[in-house]
């Protein structure tokens, strides 16, 4: 995958999937410790303990429209690759909660990629479900969260194009306020 939020994409559809009602996706930059974590958690069905010692090898999914699951296989992967790691914790019929680590400026650390496309296209394509999304860099934060959305909005559906821009516009604004990275410090040499 081409950037963190197409693997984020992927975690979330499998909360979804797992039939979530409610997903938070956080995300933290730690410039001090120089840290990027990404954490996913819902309130599904969770992962049968059976699974969950072998849900991070690509041919086990539980899935029956295909053998393989690559979602949480390739983040593993990515993590690893930039020094860092997954921790994943599931209980049935409690959720799952899905926690990735990052070294910020590793080299090989992919971009962020566009959050604001990513989120809005979860909410437009999703209308009925709650997300919450957290973006820190150390102490600054941007959320937002649907069900505030939906309280201001009161009868109109979030699932139309103007509450898909807005969605988009906010969260580039709100990174862009906060100081979010988009790239690992590397890619700003070559810019």
């Amino acid at each position: 995958m081409l950037d963190l939020s197409m693997h984020i994409l992927d975690i979330v559809q499998n909360s979804i999937e797992a039939g979530a009602t409610e997903i938070e996706i956080i995300i933290h930059e730690n410039l001090a410790q120089n840290g990027l974590t990404i954490q996913i958690e819902d309130n599904g069905r969770g992962i049968a303990k059976e699974m969950r010692d072998k849900i991070c090898d690509p041919f086990t999914t539980s899935r029956s429209t295909r053998p393989v699951g690559l979602g949480l296989s390739l983040l593993k992967e990515a993590a690893q690759r930039c020094g860092g790691e997954i921790e994943i914790q599931s209980e049935e019929g409690r959720g799952t909660k899905v926690k990735a680590f990052f070294q910020l400026d590793h080299l090989d650390r992919p971009p962020l990629g566009d959050m604001g496309e990513t989120i809005a296209v979860l909410i437009l394509a999703n209308p009925r479900l709650d997300f919450r999304y957290t973006h820190q860099v150390n102490h600054h934060i941007y959320c937002l969260d649907t069900k505030i959305i939906r309280e201001i909005l009161g009868d109109l559906p979030l699932d139309s194009s103007w509450i898909f821009d807005y969605i988009k516009r906010d969260i580039a604004q709100g990174l862009k306020n906060i100081g979010a990275a988009s790239f690992p410090k590397g890619m700003e040499v070559l810019k």
